[in-house]
């Protein structure tokens, strides 16, 4: 907390530069000639540095810190040294708690209902924040901090997310002056394609490079330039890593340190983390655990011989869980290190959103096959045959419902459930030396993530903004948290919060809850009516878990809460209630803007896309036509290539020989070539597919033309329908991230001579052709 009278006016944006009122003379020279000396932007006197760790998909009871069965020691160490609060709450997804966080307002309030790829026109669900809800990083930043986001940002419109833009959601536009991460809602952790800045970073061909090791490298050095060179400046970091979202990629060391922990599955291990939780007094003696949903299959139910894969699923995943803490501690070192822990407000918010179900009831290998509707591929022989590649390279992995189910004890759901706990209450760590004498200590008071930026203003002394670059600021609607920082009684102040994730509905007020579960993560049938959803009512002044429904027993209640609900909902975008699925990914119906308007795309040398900038290839007669010099020396390397290991399609030269392939997700390889060179000189090349028809993921017959001339043909059996990976990217002369064949390197695959330009051209799509809409709602929200 600062200390000091602090007399700049701060609550309009970029402060406004105090022009001399003084006499001015003629001469510098003269001795009467005197001017207050230059003195750079700085927040207040006393105000702390700010680390923001947010997690991705971690349930409540997955951490140790909060009785989970993944080691946490950094998050231990912290909470030793500071605040647990374990009545702290998101938004039950992953764009909408970033949007929150970042504006301290809520995510409807800021146009963020869901993720930003199922963007509609109201005003709820835009997926542009609105330029009167500032950041808190512009905040800081025009207060005098240095700011940096390094990981995970799904908070950027898809139709922004292109080379050009606008680039004012993206970090560096936001108030951040270094970004380094990714956009999409998942990525691969050991291929990652990832951004510094607005510049595509190269992917590294180390054999032992993760992602997260490498964005806590690149948080490292940025802190410690920043506390060399401008030592007396505070800094803001906000630390999102891109764990422990699926795929959970991680070293084998990591995920073996846990054979045999769940031999026995996730109900005895849920039993296990509640005697813990209650030993460790962050739930209440008298909390009770839920019990498991009958949607949910026992421990006991699931086959025998799938058993060996479930187990190692849950060991790979608290593997991939501790070595995220790890790297964070190696930050939080980093900073103890440099003097600045003292002074540095730390939150640690163990997920954006409880544990992920996306994985189905199975658990997958690949999630690839789940998203293209080829999961039957997944049989027990199968899986038994990959068990120690789970978390590899060659994966691409989520674990069961069962286990995400468990790591939310002792709640009831998951993720994308925001009626329930499970879906909403994440641990929450808070450490400050300077600013808080308690250590150790519990908080039960209830908080949202629309808490944390009146928080950190309060702590450095800084206002609330009127105008932000000359736009008319919107009210915060947090409050702050540093009341209960040394008060461990103290009365709430955050009273009433209400909950809504596609139509799954919920409201707190004092204590009491009201809520309605609308749908299920695995399952994407059309739901009921809303107004044939049943409500349940909770006392959780007495039911801290939300284990006993009193629905039946105060229906006056539940009436007093379900109108309170309503008027929270139209106070903040919430109407209309839109649980529509396939309308709401096409940009026509759902009134977004459309990148990609046509049905050819012309691209040229260096281009590098992502899949929302991309015209796309799938269940589609189509062409690519190129032309390209090639070089004395002959022809190799990529043309144009557009995905990764898991999926993907490439034109390039293998030792002077025009070749296609195509990735059907990482299962099939096809590869078509041309027996001759190309010749030095200038070529315009042809890849022509025609489609067989008949419905989504078919074959068709691939042909290849060198100037006008057929060199080859083949055939493709089975087509990739709807997603060839989560983030991988189209890149015209060159190709780096997971190969798509093993001609691929990791680092790139740059062609010799030079591609003049490269154009895509796409024949009228039919009626079969068309990728149902549940499963492209099952792509969407899997890997947000």
């Amino acid at each position: 907390m600062t200390t000091k009278h602090d007399t700049r006016q701060r609550t309009i944006l970029p402060i406004p530069h105090r022009p001399y009122q003084g006499t001015v003379l003629y001469d510098a020279k003269d001795p009467e000639v005197k001017f207050p000396p230059i003195k750079p932007l700085r927040p207040p006197e006393g105000a702390p540095n700010v680390l923001i760790i947010l997690l991705d998909d971690v349930g409540f009871g997955a951490s140790s810190a909060f009785g989970g069965p993944c080691q946490t020691p950094t998050a231990e160490k912290l909470s030793d040294g500071g605040l647990k609060y374990n009545r702290f709450h998101t938004t039950a997804l992953c764009s909408p708690t970033r949007a929150a966080l970042l504006t301290g307002r809520n995510h409807h309030s800021v146009g963020m209902a869901g993720i930003t790829e199922m963007a509609t026109a109201l005003p709820g669900s835009t997926s542009s924040i609105p330029n009167t809800a500032a950041s808190i990083a512009k905040i800081l930043k025009y207060n005098g901090y240095s700011t940096a986001q390094f990981g995970k940002c799904h908070e950027v419109p898809v139709w922004e997310t292109s080379p050009v833009g606008p680039f004012d959601h993206w970090p560096t536009g936001n108030g951040f002056e270094k970004f380094y991460g990714f956009l999409a809602g998942e990525n691969n952790q050991w291929y990652p394609e990832i951004y510094d800045g607005i510049t595509p970073v190269p992917t590294s061909d180390d054999p032992e490079y993760h992602f997260m090791a490498d964005m806590t490298d690149q948080a490292i050095q940025w802190v410690n330039t920043q506390k060399s060179l401008a030592p007396d400046k505070p800094f803001f970091i906000y630390f999102a890593p891109g764990a422990t979202h699926a795929p959970h990629h991680v070293p084998k060391e990591w995920a073996d340190k846990y054979r045999g922990q769940f031999d026995d599955g996730w109900d005895k291990l849920r039993e296990r983390t509640f005697v813990r939780q209650k030993e460790l007094g962050v739930i209440p003696p008298e909390a009770q655990l839920t019990k498991r949903p009958v949607e949910i299959p026992a421990w006991e139910e699931m086959p025998e011989e799938l058993k060996p894969v479930l187990r190692r699923q849950m060991e790979v995943y608290a593997g991939f869980f501790e070595y995220t803490d790890f790297h964070i501690g190696r930050l939080v070192d980093t900073i103890a290190g440099l003097g600045a822990l003292e002074n540095t407000l730390v939150y640690y918010i163990i997920g954006d959103n409880g544990a992920s179900a996306e994985g189905g009831l199975n658990g997958t290998f690949s999630e690839m096959l789940h998203f293209n509707n080829m999961q039957d591929i997944e049989t027990p022989e199968y899986l038994i045959k990959r068990l120690n590649d789970i978390g590899g390279h060659d994966s691409y992995n989520h674990y069961a419902v069962g286990w995400a189910h468990a790591m939310d004890t002792p709640y009831q759901w998951t993720k994308q459930i925001a009626s329930h706990w499970g879906g909403t209450r994440n641990g929450t760590v808070v450490h400050w030396p300077k600013g808080i004498e308690a250590k150790g200590e519990i908080r039960a008071q209830f908080h949202h993530v629309i808490d944390v930026l009146p928080t950190i203003l309060e702590a450095a002394g800084i206002p609330e903004p009127v105008a932000v670059d000359g736009v008319q600021q919107k009210p915060l609607e947090g409050v702050s948290m540093l009341y209960s920082f040394d008060e461990a009684k103290a009365a709430d102040r955050h009273e009433l919060q209400y909950f809504e994730m596609f139509g799954n509905r919920g409201i707190y007020y004092k204590g009491w809850t009201a809520g309605t579960r609308h749908g299920l993560p695995w399952v994407q049938s059309r739901p009921p009516a809303f107004d044939d959803d049943d409500w349940e009512l909770y006392d959780t002044t007495k039911d801290w878990t939300q284990a006993e429904n009193l629905a039946k027993q105060y229906p006056e209640k539940l009436h007093e809460l379900q109108r309170l609900w309503l008027i929270e909902a139209a106070r903040h975008n919430v109407l209309p209630l839109d649980d529509r699925r396939g309308e709401r990914f096409s940009p026509r119906l759902s009134g977004r803007p459309r990148l990609i308007q046509a049905r050819s795309q012309r691209l040229l040398p260096g281009t590098a896309l992502n899949v929302h900038s991309v015209v796309s290839i799938k269940n589609r007669t189509h062409t690519v036509t190129t032309e390209v010099e090639v070089p004395a020396a002959g022809a190799r390397g990529v043309i144009v290539a557009e995905g990764g290991n898991f999926g993907g399609w490439g034109l390039y030269a293998k030792e002077g020989r025009l070749t296609y392939v195509y990735n059907c997700a990482g299962m099939e390889l096809y590869t078509v070539q041309d027996p001759g060179l190309l010749t030095p000189g200038s070529h315009l090349i042809r890849m022509e597919f025609v489609y067989d028809g008949g419905g989504i993921a078919k074959g068709g017959l691939v042909s290849l033309f060198v100037d006008a001339k057929k060199v080859a043909e083949g055939r493709i059996d089975r087509t990739v329908p709807v997603a060839f990976a989560g983030d991988a990217r189209l890149m015209v002369g060159n190709k780096t991230g997971g190969p798509i064949c093993s001609d691929f390197r990791v680092s790139g695959n740059r062609f010799s001579g030079r591609v003049n330009w490269v154009q895509i051209d796409l024949a009228p799509a039919r009626a079969e052709q068309v990728v149902p809409a549940d499963q492209q709602m099952r792509v969407a929200l899997a890997t947000q």
